[in-house]
């Protein structure tokens, strides 16, 4: 057997899908229980592997942004079409302030999430220490979300 096939193979693997920006915990979860996980063992880790990234993003982004630019018209263009998404959701953000980044990650649907909530923040120049608890609120709530609707009540047990 190899090592993926394995419980502890199975939560990395989970957690590794957490991390990756659009699947999040959203693809996460169903692919942990999938996997062999229970609901919560999925949630979990799936909980912790969407919330890793998020301080490097809110810290380093604009400073990768910078450096991209500078590198090629190209990536000037992709740092340019991130930055409009990050505009875009950040009016939520701008009406309702911190509980506007809650929501904006909270909401399992394409386009929100840990990835985009750091980068929204980023953009806006929130601090870390008042970002991250928005974030990480937001991403307890998505998961939360997604194994209801996904596993329902039992979920529970």
């Amino acid at each position: 057997m190899s090592f993926w096939g394995t419980h502890t193979g199975n939560l990395m693997m989970t957690m590794l899908i957490s991390m990756v920006p659009v699947l999040e915990l959203r693809g996460a979860i169903p692919a942990g229980v999938a996997a062999g996980l229970s609901v919560k063992e999925a949630l979990v880790v799936s909980i912790i592997g969407n919330l890793l990234p998020v301080p490097i993003i809110i810290l380093f982004v604009r400073k990768v942004f910078d450096w991209m630019r500078k590198k090629s018209e190209r990536l000037d263009f992709l740092v340019c079409r991130f930055e409009e998404k990050a505009k875009k959701q950040s009016v939520m953000i701008d009406k309702y302030e911190w509980f506007g980044l809650v929501l904006l990650v909270a909401v399992p649907l394409p386009g929100t999430g840990a990835w985009t909530g750091a980068l929204v923040a980023a953009m806006l120049n929130m601090r870390l220490k008042r970002a991250l608890p928005a974030v990480f609120i937001g991403v307890v709530i998505a998961g939360i979300v997604v194994s209801y609707i996904t596993y329902g009540a039992s979920m529970l047990i």
